[in-house]
């Protein structure tokens, strides 16, 4: 094995923060610890957050950013039982929650990520305790595999392990980036009926082709009113909120009596705001999602290799195409942009 890697760094946290591909030294694994080289990472709109902002994190310079990779084992630690050199693995995006309450209280609330407090995957080798992975699913390859930690599970979490999804249930995604394409998918394979707001008509009928039922474009109607027209005026039982700020409030208004929104995003503004009747006279369940833990993963890998989900990549580029990979992250992906490596 070498002795030196490539990794991707940033020396600073600004808008359009130059990227830097930089050379050191390859970890060891520690005692409890996993080496993996990585083979692939994919982009979340987080990371562009994280560059531009820091999110309020400590960010420790050089930072890699990323919390999202599929790669193989090659060496392990002392004391490491649940894998062995040659094993495909997954990050987790909340290192060390393993299941039950997030890592964290009601002054500081869970935050400790990859590609933010920690470290993130961006590199040629990652060393990490072998509690912060998964197995990777058997039915993906190794980029299909990258988009799991965040953007999947976090579909999967809201829908499936928060909101006890059912045959017949109406869902709406909102967008048609990674996190909705995969609620998207998820809702049709549990036997719901999909709702998908977007901008235009192709986005629109390439989510059809997933399998979304229904697609209402923003730009030609109040996409709120539409849901009322399709749905006989009884909304929609799964929101997957997605834009956040007053976007929220529009989101309560089409949920249907007793139904669920599931709070994901902020595209529209951190702070989100809406009207109390809805609220208070509909009773919804407002679930704030912050991706979710390690055996929800788990689960969530064993139902893609059982039902044959694949994930929608929308490119894939090179290791030395990162700065590119970012600028189409800003442009607005239809499903994930993946790193090789």
């Amino acid at each position: 094995m070498t002795k030196t890697m490539k990794r991707w760094t940033l020396d600073k946290i600004a808008v359009g923060a130059p990227l830097n591909l930089t050379e050191t030294v390859v970890p060891q694994p520690a005692r409890g610890e996993v080496l993996v080289r990585v083979k692939a990472v994919s982009l979340n709109y987080r990371d562009k957050m994280v560059r531009e902002t820091g999110m309020g994190l400590p960010i420790q310079f050089p930072f890699v950013p990323a919390s999202d990779m599929a790669g193989v084992v090659e060496a392990v630690g002392a004391d490491v039982t649940r894998f062995a050199a040659g094993d495909r693995v997954i990050s987790t995006f909340h290192p060390g929650w393993i299941d039950g309450k997030p890592l964290g209280d009601a002054r500081n609330p869970p935050y400790k990520t990859f590609g933010g407090f920690y470290p993130g995957v961006l590199s040629e080798y990652i060393s990490v305790p072998a509690d912060w992975l998964a197995t990777a699913p058997t039915s993906l390859d190794d980029a299909e595999a990258s988009t799991l930690p965040c953007a999947g599970l976090t579909a999967w979490f809201a829908l499936v392990e928060r909101g006890k999804i059912k045959p017949g249930d109406r869902v709406l995604v909102q967008g048609t980036g990674g996190v909705a394409l995969f609620g998207l998918q998820i809702a049709t394979a549990q036997g719901a009926e999909v709702f998908v707001t977007s901008s235009g008509p192709e986005k629109l009928e390439r989510a059809k082709a997933l399998g979304a039922h229904h697609g209402i474009d923003r730009n030609k109607s109040d996409w709120v009113e539409e849901v009322y027209r399709l749905t006989n005026d009884q909304g929609i039982d799964h929101i997957i909120e997605i834009a956040g700020g007053p976007n929220f409030g529009q989101s309560l208004k089409a949920v249907a009596p007793h139904g669920r929104i599931s709070v994901i995003g902020v595209l529209e503004g951190f702070d989100i705001t809406g009207p109390a009747a809805p609220l208070l006279l509909k009773s919804p369940t407002v679930q704030g999602i912050g991706v979710g833990h390690r055996r929800s993963l788990e689960d969530f890998v064993r139902a893609v290799d059982t039902i044959g989900l694949k994930p929608v990549i929308d490119h894939r580029y090179a290791l030395d195409d990162v700065p590119a990979a970012f600028d189409h992250l800003d442009r607005g992906p239809f499903g994930k942009i993946v790193i090789e490596l």
